[in-house]
């Protein structure tokens, strides 16, 4: 009797744990749409209300930029898209941190380097969950093509 009340716990928890994890998923792939659809238009606001106010990344031309600097870059026109495709591969979570791992497939516009080609990155997020909201802390990105 004791083996079965065992595994029926073991298999509510586990669903539980499963529950938990589906909806953080959810949340998280939600917010990337949201990060991708901001910087295809440009929109920093909305970007602002996602990223971690010591947002940081690593950008594809190998130079670790601030929120500052990535406003900046967006508000010249240094940062601009006219298409921007992103393929979720893996989503990790440990704890209250998210790792997100993909693909993302871009035409650069106007006075963006690469203006008109297609480039195609590897990028991963790191996303940090605080009194129940997910920040986007960190990114990197290569270029793979």
């Amino acid at each position: 009797m004791k083996k079965y009340l065992l595994l029926l716990l073991l298999t509510v928890f586990s669903f539980n744990l499963s529950f938990a994890q589906n909806i953080s998923e959810k949340e998280i792939r939600r917010l990337e749409l949201i990060e991708k659809e901001a910087m295809l238009k440009g929109d920093t606001t909305a970007l602002y209300k996602i990223w971690h106010p010591k947002y940081v990344v690593n950008n594809p031309y190998g130079v670790v930029v601030t929120i500052p600097q990535i406003s900046y870059l967006i508000k010249t026109g240094k940062i601009d898209y006219s298409s921007f495709d992103r393929e979720i591969e893996k989503i990790t979570f440990i704890d209250n941190v998210c790792i997100v791992m993909g693909k993302e497939t871009t035409t650069p516009q106007n006075a963006t380097e690469n203006a008109g080609n297609i480039v195609v990155r590897r990028y991963t997020h790191t996303w940090m969950k605080n009194k129940n909201v997910w920040s986007l802390v960190a990114r990197q990105a290569s270029i793979f093509n």
